[in-house]
């Protein structure tokens, strides 16, 4: 155990973690020793013989445990961004080691009966508004995590938890598994017909990595998206399309039908016990949307306005489609092609000749100037820091000539690495303490010829997740446990969300819009065109969004028990929504990570309830400037900086001076 370096804290500069020195077999020894040493500190609170106090019992449970949390992290980020069959492994002894964890304290009576005594005495003592909120937090997290259920219902509790722990990983193993088994391999030239020409050298060089001749498509969204939004070939994109839609839904040892099915009966079992109707009933208690019933008549509502234009340019896609190419019917295969063929003839915007204006290397500087302009961070790569890949950079993120973070970024996707885009963190932020943040995406990957060529839903990506990444960063609470992202779930794609915003306006694409060979600016008229076709497709985008979220919350709803096979139930949901054909061997629900691995559940609606908010608050910058500094710093002081320590709907009245207006999504994406 000495030579364990999970067990004591970090000898690094800013105590970064030592990647290169954790092996996975140091985990759970680690975590074992930690979880030993958080209970002996519970057992110190719930022991000693002075009458319980905000200090002595709230805060001294905050305070505990510190190295799980920080293991734990590690562990399940390096899962997610550099797995391997023994982190997989590991990760699911881990598992029920920190769900019994977790239990063993929200389980305590003990415990709970002191930190009920402050909370029913809180007016003896002089909390601060961040104090109230800990605390408020902190007991409901035990009643809603089965502190008032008898023994019986609460080692009930234990086994569904360690149960649901274990089913998610699976879950999502599954997914990984079946996208890596699939390639697609061409020898023949001809079936390239329509490829980029950086997506081209990308497969040839996926290829010459597998020692194959020709070239290799993947399932990674690099290679996938390109070749579904420009391969000619119809019957490749079928065959593309139909493997990327069997993830988790084929006859293999990697069929995620079961699992879904056991994941939403024991989150509804668990609902059951804890009191509430549903999972749903449980989750939106803890949310801006408040109920299932709120969440459905949002959904509804922009439903009602964006049908009508999902009709129209439906019967757009179906004319061009028969009148270019004689096709009678559209298949989901033939969507992204004909969306690009489209928007090449109405706005004369070609994403291939878009890409050459946006290398990674400047986007990420311009976005750092932006942030810069902005917030007043500065970004120094660093050759101090250990990254947990060789692809992974790491910055040093100062504020007032004063260190304020590190930054880990990792663009690029290999094998181990899971689809999508995420922000996490390494360390949170709490006082006396500056965070470790991360942003991980899969983003086109250099070649030999070519630098990393992003597309403009690339870019738009990047500030997505770096605006997760300032909220983690500029995070500036006492707590970490109300420290940066910590806020309901329907409330953190604000920050995200918002900073997409200035990938559209002339005056931030200049700072980074510049052509990898001549460093020429991006053209005005192209700018032009990319404010304009930010309204294509808004409808048929909408309705795809709100697909998803209907079928996340009919999982999660009272009636979910009664669902019996996964791929009827989603038809129903999503049908009255989509416009081309079932496929009968595709299922979306055994590949939707975002529900049934990541912390989604009952909150896929959050996107787009989070679009309403960041709609209306670029209004106001909009209004001031763009870079206005006063703008900027009412965002940070109020939103960014406050994370969890007061009601969502505060801090936004507070920045904002009113309300959200909904009219402003609306607005923005062109439906009204």
């Amino acid at each position: 155990m000495e030579h364990n370096p999970l067990v004591k804290p970090f000898d690094t500069p800013f105590e970064s973690a030592p990647f290169s020195i954790i092996r996975p077999e140091h985990f759970v020894p680690a975590l074992q020793e930690n979880i030993k040493t958080a209970l002996e500190e519970i057992e110190a609170i719930v022991s000693q013989k002075e009458v319980p106090t905000f200090i002595n019992t709230i805060e001294a449970l905050e305070q505990s445990g510190s190295f799980i949390g920080r293991n734990s992290s590690l562990l399940f980020n390096l899962n997610s961004a550099e797995t391997s069959e023994a982190l997989q492994k590991v990760t699911q002894q881990a598992a029920p080691l920190l769900t019994q964890f977790q239990n063993d304290v929200r389980l305590n009576t003990a415990l709970f009966q002191r930190i009920k005594e402050v909370y029913e005495n809180q007016a003896a003592f002089e909390l601060t508004t961040e104090q109230k909120t800990l605390l408020e937090k902190e007991y409901k997290g035990f009643v809603r995590n089965g502190a008032l259920l008898d023994e019986q219902a609460k080692t009930s509790l234990r086994t569904i938890d360690t149960e649901l722990a274990q089913l998610s990983l699976t879950f999502g193993e599954h997914v990984l598994a079946d996208t890596q088994a699939y390639t697609l391999h061409i020898t023949d030239s001809e079936k390239l017909k329509g490829l980029p020409e950086a997506l081209i050298e990308m497969a040839k060089s996926t290829a010459e990595q597998k020692q194959l001749e020709g070239w290799v498509f993947t399932l990674d969204y690099p290679s996938y998206v390109p070749f579904m939004t420009y391969a000619e070939n119809r019957a490749l994109r079928k065959e593309m399309s139909l493997a990327f839609g069997k993830r988790g839904f084929q006859n293999n040892a990697q069929n995620n039908e079961a699992i879904v099915l056991k994941i939403i009966h024991l989150r509804q079992q668990r609902a059951l016990l804890l009191g509430y109707a549903s999972h749903a009933a449980f989750v939106l208690e803890e949310r801006m949307a408040q109920s299932e019933e709120n969440v459905k008549h949002f959904l509804d509502q922009l439903r009602e306005k964006a049908y009508p234009a999902a009709s129209v340019e439906w019967q757009s896609l179906e004319a061009y489609a028969q009148e270019m190419y004689s096709w009678d019917k559209v298949e989901k295969w033939d969507t992204a092609y004909l969306a690009e063929k489209i928007k090449q003839r109405d706005y004369e915007l070609d994403e291939q000749k878009l890409k050459v204006y946006f290398p990674l290397e400047k986007v990420v500087n311009g976005l750092f100037s932006i942030v810069e302009d902005l917030f007043g961070l500065r970004f120094k790569k660093s050759t101090q820091i250990d990254p947990y890949h060789s692809e992974v950079d790491v910055y040093e993120v100062s504020k007032n000539g004063s260190f304020y973070a590190l930054l880990y970024t990792d663009f690029f996707p290999r094998p181990g690495k899971r689809n999508g885009a995420w922000m996490t963190k390494f360390r949170p932020q709490k006082e006396g303490q500056r965070p470790h943040i991360s942003i991980v995406c899969n983003f086109t990957r250099p070649t030999q010829k070519l630098p990393s060529l992003l597309s403009f839903q690339e870019v738009t990506t990047l500030f997505h997740e770096f605006g997760h990444a300032l909220h983690g960063m500029l995070a500036n609470t006492k707590y970490s446990s109300l420290s940066g992202t910590s806020v309901y779930w329907d409330f953190v794609e604000l920050p995200s969300q918002l900073m997409e915003n200035w990938c559209y306006q002339p005056e931030a694409l200049t700072r980074f819009a510049k052509h990898y060979q001549t460093d020429e600016l991006i053209p005005e008229e192209m700018i032009a065109k990319i404010k304009k076709a930010a309204f294509f497709h808004q409808g048929l985008q909408t309705l795809r969004q709100l697909s998803f979220g209907y079928l996340d919350l009919s999982y999660h709803s009272q009636t979910a028990p009664h669902i019996k096979n996964i791929k009827a139930h989603e038809v129903e949901q999503i049908s009255p929504l989509q416009f081309t054909p079932d496929t009968a061997e595709n299922c979306l629900s055994t590949s939707f990570s975002h529900i049934f691995q990541g912390g989604y559940a009952a909150g896929y609606y959050s996107y787009k309830w989070a679009e309403v908010l960041d709609a209306d608050a670029f209004e106001l910058f909009l209004e001031k400037g763009i870079f206005n500094a006063e703008t900027a710093q009412a965002f940070e002081t109020h939103i960014l900086s406050k994370g969890g320590t007061e009601h969502p709907m505060v801090l936004y009245k507070r920045f904002r001076g009113k309300e959200p207006d909904p009219g402003a999504l609306l607005r923005r994406a062109g439906l009204v």
